[in-house]
């Protein structure tokens, strides 16, 4: 092929540039609940984040690369022009890096696989017009913006309301939390192990069916409920600590302050006749306000950090397991593409599916890693911090929620994106405390970049396609 050694080149900068992207955006999807409560600071969460993207990325990533994600346009129209074909996905590595970082840079959690997948169609079209794109294909990943927020959304509705009742609200939420805690690890590790076995370790192929896997999953979930009995045994609760009511009294306080603001507001933009009335419940509210900040006692942020204390692990464990399972499956956006431009430039044809080899396995690392050191903190900030105020037991319970919908929609075929599940989970998380705990301008935001996404993969992937067919073809 003509120009091999600077299609190379190309190739290998491009595909370490969408990796690096990757790292800068998609990694908020394990790490960004984490720092934003408050259980790892962000230099920890690099660490870790970094140890494990690149473990999963280098030791789980796949062995043998598609050359087009998900089938989504005919390769056999490339058939005879394998220049074109590499020109297209090197313009769609660079198209969807493009679009990532733009959207990285702004902050907005948006999917590498809708991405790439926008960018593929793009040149698709452009290559062999509209009838070249498996359209079928294209609203199935359409279908997932609305099916993976929505299933991930309510699963962590459901499981925080369900940690209010039975733990937060409780006259005594430590002892409440030392009683369950087993039980929630070991749910949490068969879920995880589940997550892992089915999406972190698939390219392996374990080839293990839902029996075996579920088997294997409940077998490392009962040891970890053991270790958890005695670790949280070792946890003391004393009467001086825990006041009966002290955890009731912290939310009934919260609750009091979210309707102050609601009544100023109301007291805003009401009539002079209404304005009186909603005066005097405002002061009534300011009194009872007043009244349950004296019975709280002095021990109840000592009580409350000892239960947040408890989930910071249970977070921290299930970060580290999305990060891995992440790094194994993600990575392929990335060395998918660039593996085929390897093959078809050494084989002088198009390459329907590829080898991939250890140092293109560590190239992707090594850039999503970059990629999450330098400019991960900015999606992390939105994930973490901008939708709602998280703390240990919220993030738990997002990544929880997320890595449950990510178990069930494999197992269903449902289609997903992992950012868009962390994202609806977190969104339920919210909800779960009102609709005045969500930052709603925030959530717009991020749904408007998500609909953007494949459309602009697509105009870019356009763009660079015909410059780059205007110096190879």
């Amino acid at each position: 092929m003509e120009h091999a050694d600077i299609l190379l080149a190309l190739a290998g900068i491009f595909g370490f540039y969408m990796a690096w992207n990757i790292g800068a955006n998609d990694v908020a999807n394990a790490m960004g609940t984490s720092v934003g409560s408050g259980a790892l600071t962000l230099r920890r969460a690099v660490i870790v984040a970094a140890v494990l993207e690149f473990s999963g990325a280098f030791l789980a990533g796949s062995s043998v690369s598609e050359t087009v994600r998900k089938g989504i346009i005919d390769t056999d129209l490339f058939s005879g022009d394998p220049t074109a074909f590499v020109c297209g996905m090197l313009a769609a590595l660079l198209a969807a890096g493009v679009w990532l970082q733009i959207a990285s840079y702004f902050g907005w959690p948006v999917s590498t696989t809708h991405s790439i997948v926008g960018a593929i169609i793009g040149f698709g079209v452009l290559y062999g017009g509209v009838e070249a794109v498996h359209w079928p294909k294209v609203w199935q990943i359409v279908s997932s913006w609305v099916i993976s927020p929505l299933l991930s959304a309510s699963i962590a509705y459901i499981t925080f309301r369900l940690l209010l009742k039975n733990i937060f609200f409780k006259s005594n939420p430590l002892a409440a939390t030392k009683r369950l805690a087993p039980l929630l690890a070991f749910i949490v590790m068969t879920i995880l192990t589940l997550t892992m076995v089915f999406k972190g370790l698939k390219n392996l192929k374990l080839d293990l069916s839902f029996g075996p896997a579920l088997a294997l999953a409940m077998g490392v979930g009962i040891i970890a409920a053991v270790i958890t009995a005695f670790l949280v045994r070792r946890i003391n609760i004393s009467d001086d600590e825990v006041s009966k009511n002290s955890h009731r009294i912290q939310y009934l306080a919260q609750s009091l302050s979210k309707a102050k603001k609601h009544l100023r507001r109301v007291q805003g933009v009401s009539d002079p006749s209404v304005q009186g009335e909603v005066a005097i419940l405002l002061q009534k509210t300011e009194d009872l306000s007043a009244k349950l900040e004296r019975e709280k006692g002095p021990t109840d942020t000592l009580a409350l950090n000892k239960v947040e204390k408890i989930f910071v692990y249970l977070q921290i464990l299930t970060a580290c397991f999305v990060a891995f399972a992440h790094g194994s499956n993600d990575v392929a956006n990335a060395i998918g593409p660039l593996s085929a431009v390897l093959q078809t430039i050494a084989d002088g044809k198009v390459a329907l599916e590829s080898a991939v080899s250890p140092e293109v396995l560590a190239l992707g690392g090594l850039g999503i890693v970059i990629g999450l050191a330098t400019w991960g903190w900015r999606v992390m900030e939105t994930v973490g911090r901008r939708i709602t105020e998280l703390t240990p037991s919220r993030g738990f319970t997002a990544e929880f929620a997320a890595a449950t919908t990510i178990v069930l929609a494999t197992k269903l075929g449902l289609p997903i994106s992992t950012t868009h599940t962390l994202v609806g989970a977190v969104v339920g998380v919210g909800l779960a405390r009102g609709m005045g705990a969500l930052n709603l301008n925030t959530v717009r935001d991020i749904a408007i970049s998500w609909v953007i996404t494949v459309p602009a993969g697509a105009i870019f992937a356009m763009i660079f396609y015909k410059i780059l067919m205007a110096f190879f073809g």
